[in-house]
């Protein structure tokens, strides 16, 4: 089973899009399409991102810790990879959620990173098990 796409809706696409296209591009999540107000990342056949800004989006800020969506958890390759995106991420436009527990807030065997964009939008970025 696999999901067929997400769409996030933000407040102001010219903002947003540069650290969504950053974070996405270091996943290797390829460009699907552009448009004046969104752009969408991802596989067709295997599920996509859009971030958007609809004209019919409300000016509200977005609360993670509404009912809604809480954050996105997606995958990276391996921990040097992780600890790479960590470094680079503040000037990119994103923060490490929960520094002090840092790689392991989700638990001792689960080494992620919890990062937050200035809109609120939280990513986690797990490490892939070996297989």
């Amino acid at each position: 089973m696999s999901f067929h796409h997400v769409e996030l809706w933000v407040a102001d696409f010219a903002t947003a899009h540069p650290r969504w296209s950053w974070l996405l591009s270091e996943l290797n999540w390829p460009v699907l399409a552009e448009w004046d107000n969104g752009a969408s990342w991802g596989s067709e056949g295997a599920g996509y991102l859009v971030v958007e800004q609809s004209p019919d989006v409300r000016q509200a800020p977005h609360d993670r810790t509404a009912p809604g969506l809480n954050h996105l958890a997606l995958s990276i390759g391996d921990r040097p990879g992780l600890d790479a995106l960590v470094d680079a991420a503040p000037q990119q436009g994103w923060r490490l959620m929960f520094p002090g527990k840092h790689p392991y807030a989700g638990g001792p065997q689960h080494c992620a990173a919890y990062l937050e964009d200035i809109d609120g939008f939280e990513v986690e970025v797990v490490v892939r098990e070996p297989r």
